[in-house]
């Protein structure tokens, strides 16, 4: 029993001491973005709390896929980690051709955060709440159009889960990125988005987009007069994008417990948390097990939708 009870702290005391060289945080895409922000946030608090350097290297390319393929080939050793999206389990469901699995081969560490995607119009349009956007979409078959920032992102495929709830054809305008759709959608040449939240906020509460419903299971704290889908009568209409890390998945459980522990510390610390939820975050700070859950559930989530969408990537 004696034995039993201190094995865990054995176990611990013969592991190597970490970090012993400079943590390279990999980001699948370019500095000043959204997941970059929440990237340096984390890395400034970690880096002092761990008294060792943290770089962030930006891998943008081939929605993520370039970035997460190197770090499956990394070394599981805790000095490589990846902060990726949501985009990560909808590659695997995308591409034809990977050369990784993105469940098998990556150790999830902890879900920071998620900012859910919020149902957006263009001003000009005669709708005060979803009841009346969902009618005037039945009513205006293959005319009404929703914006995305591309083929296969979580945004395009969460309005091809609205037609497939609602029955409705909405016709799917891939942009190159979320600025280009946003300013045709507040300019009138595309009706609706599901947008990321932190993007069109400003938007929002300058009156140039109306919010109909937040694609969460609550409200959020920066808009709580946003409703939700589910209250609504859209129950189980959820769809976000996430800030979550991981290792490859040759890191040691120990090691994994310790990552994902002192990460959850400095998420908890209230000037961070504040700036996430000032982005329109809801704050998760998940363990590795319950993320891992959670991007299984993504996984399956996503899959039929690709299939009814046709989205595929060569």
């Amino acid at each position: 029993m004696l034995l039993t009870a201190l094995a865990p702290g054995l176990a611990w005391a013969q592991a190597p001491q970490f970090p012993s060289d400079t943590v390279r945080l990999v980001v699948p895409y370019a500095a000043g973005g959204a997941t970059d922000i929440v990237a340096r946030a984390v890395v400034d608090k970690l880096a002092a709390r761990w008294g060792h350097a943290i770089v962030v290297d930006n891998k943008p390319g081939a929605g993520t896929t370039l970035a997460a393929a190197q770090v499956a080939r990394g070394a599981g050793d805790g000095h490589l980690l990846y902060m990726t999206t949501s985009a990560h389990t909808i590659s695997g469901l995308l591409y034809k051709k990977l050369s990784y699995d993105p469940l098998k081969d990556f150790a999830p560490l902890t879900l920071i955060a998620k900012v859910p995607l919020v149902l957006v119009v263009r001003p000009t349009l005669n709708v005060k709440n979803l009841d009346e956007f969902t009618r005037y979409v039945q009513s205006n078959a293959d005319k009404v159009s929703f914006a995305s920032p591309g083929n296969g992102t979580a945004q395009h495929l969460t309005g091809e889960m609205f037609n497939a709830t609602m029955k409705t054809q909405m016709v799917h305008v891939p942009y190159k990125g979320d600025a280009p759709a946003i300013t045709d959608l507040m300019g009138g040449s595309v009706d609706a988005m599901f947008a990321t939240l932190t993007v069109v906020l400003p938007h929002i509460a300058s009156g140039k987009l109306k919010a109909i419903a937040l694609a969460n299971g609550k409200r959020i704290e920066k808009v709580p007069d946003i409703p939700t889908f589910g209250e609504l009568g859209l129950k189980n209409f959820e769809a976000a994008t996430w800030f979550g890390v991981l290792a490859p998945a040759s890191l040691t459980p120990a090691l994994r417990e310790r990552i994902s522990g002192d990460i959850r510390a400095v998420v908890g610390q209230p000037d961070l948390k504040a700036r996430l939820v000032d982005l329109g975050g809801e704050v998760v700070s998940s363990t590795p097990a319950e993320f891992d859950t959670f991007m299984q559930a993504e996984f399956r989530k996503w899959q039929d939708i690709v299939k009814q969408s046709g989205a595929v990537i060569n």
